[in-house]
């Protein structure tokens, strides 16, 4: 029995279809390639080790720890930037139907770890801890230029996440503007708060907390995992700090030992449990300019990509996903409980 249900924190609607996860399938998605199928290093690969010369010239790095002059974490503007501070923006009309600006802005490339063949799901805790630190020394260092309105902190794995590099990397792009999407979610938080006088995100933690809800897959000392009631992908999972924190810049790094151990068990049961899917990873964070808003709450999203987005979606702008996130919800805790001693660690507790 299909539903139509609203995600609350942007009004959208999405259509929970569980019947037609059951549909006939000509071809097999692309997987990710696995750790086994990778070398640990590649001469073609400009991310790895010895290849530096290949990127342009690095703005951030943390040091190896048992070798400083090696590094552990590498972040270098993309050589096929979006968008670069060559650009203008000056807005202009051309017409009283089209306006422009110049292509400012920043584009980077976080290479997550010198490991050619090593994932998110499969890097020890320490090294992932590493990658939130150079995500947030990277947001922080750009948010000082002025004309910056937003920093967008993505992950895409696999091809059909659309990932064009097998090396584990994520991304940054701040923009000067702010996209409609973004907007829609600000103005929701932010009506929310002038009419109830407390932030949406928080609210929606303390009720699924509360109630003993399906949709939390775990609860640490400092994080709740859910997978949201309207999720628009199936197994759509988000993870939020208790803690109120509009801005993921401003957020304490003294809490990063524990959020690494909880984004690398989402994503490990997520590799386990669904045979290594492709997936984007994205930081929400709010404006660059508003920093200490009551109103938002930081948090990340992960979309794993078993399905296609279609021409209904693309159409419509409604999303339609082939899973409850009740029940998926509860095979993520199962494959949580199955999970080695020396992972998951975070949800056992």
């Amino acid at each position: 029995m299909s539903e139509l249900r609203q995600d609350i924190t942007t009004k959208e609607w999405v259509i929970l279809a569980p019947e037609r996860g059951k549909r006939p399938q000509q071809k097999p998605k692309t997987k990710p390639a696995s750790a086994s199928e990778l070398p640990g290093w590649d001469a073609a690969c400009p991310f790895c080790p010895g290849n530096e010369k290949e990127t342009p010239d690095e703005v951030f790095r943390i040091p190896a720890t048992d070798k400083p002059s090696d590094w552990a974490v590498r972040v270098v503007p993309n050589r096929f930037a979006a968008l670069t501070t060559r650009g203008d923006t000056t807005r202009t009309e051309e017409g009283p139907f089209f306006r422009k600006m110049g292509g400012y802005g920043v584009h980077e490339v976080i290479v997550d770890s010198p490991a050619h063949n090593t994932p998110l799901a499969l890097m020890p805790y320490e090294q992932v801890e590493k990658v939130l630190t150079a995500y947030q020394e990277r947001y922080n260092a750009i948010k000082k230029d002025r004309e910056i309105k937003h920093i967008t902190i993505f992950k895409n794995v696999g091809w059909a996440a659309g990932t064009s590099l097998a090396h584990p990397h994520s991304q940054l792009v701040a923009t000067p503007i702010m996209t409609i999407y973004y907007h829609r979610k600000f103005d929701v938080a932010h009506d929310y708060y002038a009419d109830m006088g407390r932030c949406l995100y928080c609210d929606l933690i303390a009720w699924d907390l509360n109630k003993g809800d399906r949709l939390v897959v775990a609860e640490t000392n400092d994080f709740v995992v859910v997978h949201p009631y309207a999720s628009h992908v199936p197994y759509e999972t988000w993870i939020l700090p208790k803690m109120h924190c509009a801005s993921f810049g401003m957020f304490p790094a003294t809490h990063f030992t524990e959020l690494a151990r909880v984004l690398k068990d989402v994503v490990y049961c997520l590799y386990q449990g669904l045979d290594n899917p492709a997936y984007n990873l994205v930081i929400d964070s709010t404006t660059t300019y508003d920093e200490e808003d009551p109103y938002y709450h930081w948090h990340i999203r992960i979309f794993p990509r078993l399905t296609t987005i279609a021409g209904f979606e693309m159409g419509s702008g409604i999303y339609i996903s082939s899973a409850l996130p009740e029940e998926t919800a509860g095979y993520m805790r199962q494959i949580a409980v199955s999970c080695p001693d020396d992972v998951c660690i975070a949800f056992k507790k």
